[in-house]
């Protein structure tokens, strides 16, 4: 089903009424300092914060970590900053500070929707990592606490914000590819090794572990699922697929102008590693198809040589020629002589600083509207990047109902949600 660009990124903003903010957004303006705070810092928790302290008139006034060490780690930085945060473990309490008026969320995916709607309730702008949520269920959750509490929420996708995407994906809307037939998104991650086999062992000095799983199935401590290597387990994420799936697919959605496929199917396998400690493929490919084209997903870890020599990107293959995009700039390869070429567009900017420079923005003017990633783009793409995963767990082609938020096949709908364990719900706005 084809939507305008416009629709896709903004039509929440457009449907539901102007903010009714709380006191904590009213007095934030212009010349007041706008005071963050951060839960989970150890990765993009942390590059979140440090990018938003670059913005005039913000401090950090409160961290949140279940890990000790990270916490005097990031102390120690931080009053390098001349910033001097209050410290929780429990981001509950970090929420119920009076002087936090917006929070970053950085923690493992299977923590973001316990988190997000907490936050909402509590009356606070939020940044949140990709993918918003580790289930569709969760996603659709996620929007409604952001709906229900009028509130401020930007999501961590930052090309968003950044010059050479916009400029690419204007050039795909210009028509001068011709009719692109098939879009490729890719991720050929050559760092990316094998996750060894660990003993589970005793939980490190300091670590609150039993807050790190939440929601997740109780299990024994092992280094291999804790801090960044939670990527590879479902019990806490969806692999390459809704790491960096949700980056570069959402600008192949963006620039065809189309939301929900038609069906999606998928084949892959740790076929790199087949004994390794993960989970999830190492290897796959994936194919949603639309109406007139099809949207081609495809990863490998341990491998730099991917599509067009480049380890990771977006290519529409048109009639006329092929546009391909990456995180570092854009270039136009004609088919024959049906068009010219456009040498290579360098990247310009810094999308993460951009978008912490558009979040602030919204937050002081009260306005979501201007928001370059949006909760509901998130979502969508979040849950489209799920849809690959259940394709490839189920082992089937599956089939996508939009109006009931569903599929046709039984099998595909028992992954729409996550487990919740531990005395954990699903939360409600």
């Amino acid at each position: 089903m084809s939507i305008s660009r416009r629709d896709f990124i903004y039509k929440s903003a457009m449907l539901f009424p102007a903010l009714h903010l709380t006191s904590l957004y009213g007095r934030t303006n212009k010349q007041s300092t706008l005071r963050v705070g951060a839960i989970g810092i150890k990765g993009m928790g942390w590059s979140d914060l440090s990018s938003i302290l670059k913005v005039s008139n913000v401090s950090c006034t409160a961290i949140c970590d279940v890990d000790d060490a990270v916490i005097q780690e990031r102390q120690k930085q931080l009053q390098g900053l001349g910033q001097k945060p209050k410290v929780y473990k429990d981001y509950k309490e970090l929420l119920k500070d009076p002087e936090v008026d917006a929070v970053i969320i950085g923690t493992p995916d299977h923590w973001h929707c316990l988190m997000l709607v907490d936050a909402c309730k509590a009356g606070k702008a939020v940044y949140v990592e990709k993918p918003i949520g580790n289930s569709i269920v969760e996603c659709n959750a996620m929007l409604a606490a952001k709906d229900k509490y009028n509130s401020i929420v930007q999501v961590g996708q930052w090309q968003r914000s950044q010059k050479h995407f916009k400029d690419a994906i204007d050039f795909v809307h210009s028509g001068k590819l011709g009719k692109v037939r098939l879009v490729k998104a890719w991720a050929y991650l050559g760092w990316k090794k094998r996750v060894p086999i660990e003993p589970d062992g005793p939980v490190p000095a300091g670590v609150d572990y039993k807050a790190w799983l939440g929601p997740a199935k109780t299990r024994p401590f092992n280094p291999n699922r804790f801090h960044y290597n939670f990527r590879w387990y479902w019990d806490y994420a969806g692999g390459l697929m809704t790491d960096w799936g949700v980056h570069l697919l959402d600008y192949a959605l963006l620039g065809m102008k189309v939301s929900d496929p038609n069906s999606i199917m998928a084949a892959g396998g740790k076929f790199a590693y087949p004994d390794d400690a993960g989970d999830t493929p190492d290897t796959l490919t994936t194919v949603y198809e639309f109406d007139g084209f099809n949207i081609q997903w495809e990863h490998a870890t341990s491998i730099s040589g991917g599509p067009y020599s480049r380890e990771h990107g977006i290519a529409f293959i048109g009639n006329n020629g092929t546009l391909v995009l990456d995180r570092n700039g854009w270039e136009v390869i004609p088919e024959m002589d049906r068009m010219e070429a456009v040498p290579y567009q360098k990247k310009v900017d810094n999308g993460l600083d951009l978008h912490m420079q558009n979040f602030v923005e919204a937050i002081r003017t009260k306005n979501s509207n201007i928001l370059n990633a949006p909760l509901e783009v998130g979502s969508h793409i979040a849950k489209f990047s799920q849809m690959g995963n259940i394709a490839y767990r189920t082992g089937k082609k599956i089939y996508w109902e939009k109006d009931k938020q569903r599929f046709k096949e039984a099998e595909a709908n028992k992954l729409l949600a996550a487990g919740y364990h531990n005395g954990y719900k699903l939360p409600q706005a």
